[in-house]
């Protein structure tokens, strides 16, 4: 089995465009396992060093995709990818040399947000929707939604569903509670737009310990906080996400982007399989 590539994304910004270019790269290996590694808000020598001199010698697993606009910046990541014999694509410039080649004029090089965008308002609008469709709360149709995840408590849906709605997806989460049907909507909306949430039983008992300290409350006899009854309930709704015949993504051990990113492809692969 071929080894687990790695795309390191480094930026001055958040990275949202070096990201969203390495997920449409990765597109067109979607038999390879490629994980997006981000590098945001990178604005100091020292911090570009931190980011690339541990993965020097790795030129077969990683590869580092950037967006830097500092002149000095850009040429210590292009060294330092070259001493580390790492595969480098500076995916900034050619964009903008393409446009001093056309205004004649140099580019002023000084890190700046990019601003309102034409999908600001859409994105605006998905975190309000996720806001408001959150945790079972559906104050709209889930036909409305682009996405709806779905599983037991504390799998991550509510940060996901509002990251998501950050990058312009309106998605709604639905909790399921063993001993409870799940909602018959769930069955009557498109199945591609279902994705179910697990996670590691004993991951998910940490959790909910937690928050059972957290809350002070008492642990009583529903076994929300019980290992032996979180086995018995994730089984159970194993059952319904079958039923439902959607994807399941385990959240372990995934960071919040990462697991945005496999929900957004898994979608959008079962959609466009359908068109």
């Amino acid at each position: 089995m071929a080894e687990r590539l790695e795309i390191h994304v480094v930026a001055d910004s958040t990275g949202d465009t070096a990201a969203r270019v390495a997920r449409a790269a990765r597109a067109q290996y979607a038999d390879r396992e490629i994980r997006i590694v981000r590098h945001p808000r990178i604005l100091s020598e020292a911090m570009l060093r931190t980011a690339i001199e541990p993965l020097a010698g790795r030129s077969s697993t990683v590869v580092v995709f950037s967006t830097l606009v500092d002149e000095q910046m850009r040429s210590l990541l292009a060294q330092l990818c070259a001493e580390g014999r790492l595969v480098h694509a500076d995916l900034l410039d050619p964009a903008v040399t393409a446009l001093q080649q056309a205004i004649g004029e140099a580019p002023s090089r000084t890190v700046t947000s990019v601003g309102v965008g034409e999908d600001y308002f859409k994105r605006i609008q998905a975190m309000e929707f996720a806001i408001a469709n959150d945790d079972g709360k559906l104050t709209h149709p889930l036909s409305a939604a682009d996405i709806v995840l779905v599983g037991v408590s504390r799998t991550g849906k509510t940060p996901l569903s509002m990251y998501l709605g950050y990058l312009g997806y309106k998605t709604t989460n639905i909790p399921l509670v063993p001993g409870l049907p799940a909602p018959r909507a769930l069955f009557e909306v498109d199945r591609w737009k279902i994705v179910g949430l697990t996670i590691d039983p004993q991951r998910l008992h940490d959790i909910r310990r937690r928050r059972v300290s957290t809350l002070g409350i008492t642990q009583g006899k529903d076994g929300y906080a019980e290992l032996a009854k979180i086995y018995d309930e994730l089984d159970e709704i194993a059952a319904v996400l079958r039923r439902l015949g959607c994807p399941v993504i385990d959240t372990t051990s995934v960071a919040l982007e990462e697991a945005a990113i496999r929900v957004i492809e898994v979608v959008e692969q079962r959609r466009d399989a359908l068109a």
